[in-house]
């Protein structure tokens, strides 16, 4: 039991830095001359490699992301606080269904925020851009959460 336990806080823990790290890092969108992420567009100009970096567009569907993924990473923090409130409270045979609540809702959201940039990034950037690692790590990120949400909602604590 011990075991489980202990996979379940290293998975739930890798899906919050995936979700920390594809939100705080800018490379969302990449080429070799600039990147852009959820908060700034940066661009390398002239010779001496000099950044400029403008802050996001102010759209309403960048704000969305934003929040979305913010509100992904709060609700998976509180869903591993919950974890460890309820492994010492939960009575025998109880089940972590507000922990995997909490869990599966921020997969969704994480999801909901790469979708929307998904549909959305064509206003903001260039067509020659690629996708950055950030954008895949928000990815990654939403299947581990729902798994780990799933794994909650179907976990019994034992003694």
């Amino acid at each position: 039991m011990l075991l489980l336990l202990l996979g379940i806080v290293v998975l739930h823990v890798a899906a919050l830095v995936l979700l920390f790290v594809s939100t705080i890092v800018s490379a969302w969108v990449v080429n070799p001359s600039s990147s852009s992420d959820l908060w700034t567009n940066c661009t390398a100009s002239g010779l001496n490699g000099e950044t400029k970096c403008e802050t996001a567009d102010t759209g309403v569907w960048i704000q969305a992301v934003q929040a979305l993924m913010i509100l992904s990473i709060i609700f998976s923090f509180l869903s591993l606080f919950l974890f460890f409130c309820q492994l010492f409270t939960l009575q025998k045979g109880g089940r972590f269904f507000l922990t995997g609540a909490f869990q599966i809702f921020a997969s969704l959201f994480v999801m909901s925020g790469a979708i929307i940039y998904t549909v959305m990034n064509h206003e903001w950037v260039a067509t020659s851009e690629s996708y950055g690692f950030s954008y895949i790590l928000a990815w990654v990120a939403f299947p581990l959460a729902f798994i780990s949400g799933l794994i909650y909602v179907i976990l019994r604590k034992r003694e």
